[in-house]
């Protein structure tokens, strides 16, 4: 995590020293502000990284001597895969748009949608293998 948070580093030194530039060469306050806010947004990422590297044992990564057959083997644990995560983001992007356009028969689809697809993220059915097989 550390080379994470070092690029983020260097992306919050960047945008600071960015809107010092642009706030004494351009003198617009708004696009000032938006510079410091990315900038903040971007230091609030890498103070996240930095928590995290120190109570992560090294990685392969974050060792400048390491070679590529030290991080072969397990990556760790991933979740079964579910569509119904893709059904909700489509649902909810219909309701964006409806709402965007003011489609209010589009809008009553998409509710019907995304509690549709609500409900079927909370009661999917995973089937374990049992230990007959």
């Amino acid at each position: 995590m550390k080379v994470e948070a070092r690029l983020f580093d260097v992306t919050t030194g960047f945008f600071f020293l960015s809107a010092i530039v642009y706030g004494l060469w351009a003198g617009e306050a708004v696009g000032t502000v938006a510079l410091i806010l990315t900038g903040g947004l971007s230091l609030i990422v890498g103070s996240y990284f930095h928590f995290i590297a120190r109570r992560l044992e090294q990685r392969p990564e974050d060792n400048p001597d390491a070679e590529i057959s030290d991080g072969a083997g397990e990556l760790g644990f991933f979740s079964p895969g579910s569509y119904w995560p893709v059904g909700l983001a489509a649902a909810a992007a219909l309701a964006g748009f409806a709402t965007a356009f003011w489609q209010v028969w589009l809008l009553v689809i998409a509710i019907v949608l995304i509690l549709f697809t609500v409900g079927g993220l909370v009661f999917e059915y995973h089937t374990r293998p049992s230990s007959t097989d």
